[in-house]
Order: C-alpha cells, then structure tokens, then sequence
C-alpha cells in the first residue's frame, strides 16, 4: 500500500524553504528534490520569485491566533492553489495522488504543494501543530510531528539555549 504523505514532508518543505529561503532558482530545485518533490520542470527565477511571495502568505496561516483564523487564511491559499486531485505514477514509482495540474511551474506546484500538505498535516495532527518556536531570540516556524503535540521551538539549539537561560535566570533570582 502506498501511503499519500503530502502532509508530513510537504509542510516540512514549506517551513523550511520559509526558515531558511533559497537564494536562486537552482538552490529552490535542489532542496525541494532533497525535501521529496518530484521537479518536473527546470525552475527558473520566476519559480523562486513565486515560492517567496506564497511563503509570505503561508506563514500568516503559522501565525493566525485563533483554530478559524488559521482555517479562513488555509482555505483561501488552497483556493488559489486549486487543481482536481489525480492519479499519477510518474517514472513508475507506484500509483499516488497528486493535488495539482500536470506540468506546471515549480512555483505553482510549491503553492499547492504546501497548501494542501498544510492542511492535511493540520486536520490529521490537529490545529495547534504549526507554530512560532517559543526562543526570544528566534522568529523560525516548525511543524510539530512529535508524539505528544507539545513541541515549542524551532529545534534542540533553541530548546536548549532557553532551557539555561531560564537556569541562569532562577539561579540569579535565588
């Protein structure tokens, strides 16, 4: 059986285009290959330009305060992003679902790629699993996938760097 992962490793790819944004249209091919993107076409620097300005709209859905908010803002980006779902089994690696038009620019499959990936990541893990990491010093998004749905940074450096400076911080006061 082939299971449709558009919700793990496509909400992954957008938050880690927009912590960390590819500077050329080569850099964007490249790591959305390395994130598990099939790149049917040669990106360009309208790709790059496009995936910029729809991860500027993506992080609004991260940053919305209310379960409603996140859902208004998520559905307008999959309205925009909208093709009928298809069967695909592109270089024969097995019959999948695809939720965008065949050869489209790159750009174009990252807006629906992380459009809908978002949303399934978000109604199968629940909607408080995309956030701001909890560090002062840190403005990174992530996507939790852990067990317990209680992740609050970025990663382990930023976990860690808090964890003493809250130490410190008791130390001092006492």
């Amino acid at each position: 059986m082939h299971i449709n992962p558009y919700g793990t490793y496509a909400v992954q790819l957008g938050v880690d285009l927009f912590n960390s944004p590819p500077s050329s249209a080569a850099e964007l091919g490249r790591r959305c290959l390395d994130g598990g993107l099939v790149v049917d076409t040669v990106p360009t620097d309208a790709d790059l330009t496009e995936a910029a300005a729809f991860l500027a709209e993506w992080v609004r859905v991260v940053d919305a305060e209310t379960d409603e908010t996140r859902a208004d803002i998520l559905n307008d980006l999959l309205a925009r992003a909208s093709a009928y779902p298809r069967l695909t089994n592109h270089a024969g690696d097995g019959w999948h679902m695809h939720y965008r038009d065949p050869n489209i620019p790159l750009g174009s499959v990252i807006r629906a790629l992380v459009s809908v990936g978002t949303a399934l990541h978000l109604t199968g893990r629940g909607m408080n699993r995309l956030g701001r990491c909890a560090a002062e010093d840190c403005v990174k998004v992530f996507a939790d996938v852990s067990r317990t749905g209680r992740q609050r940074y970025c990663g382990t450096v930023c976990s860690n760097r808090d964890a003493v400076r809250r130490h410190r911080a008791r130390a001092s006061a006492g």
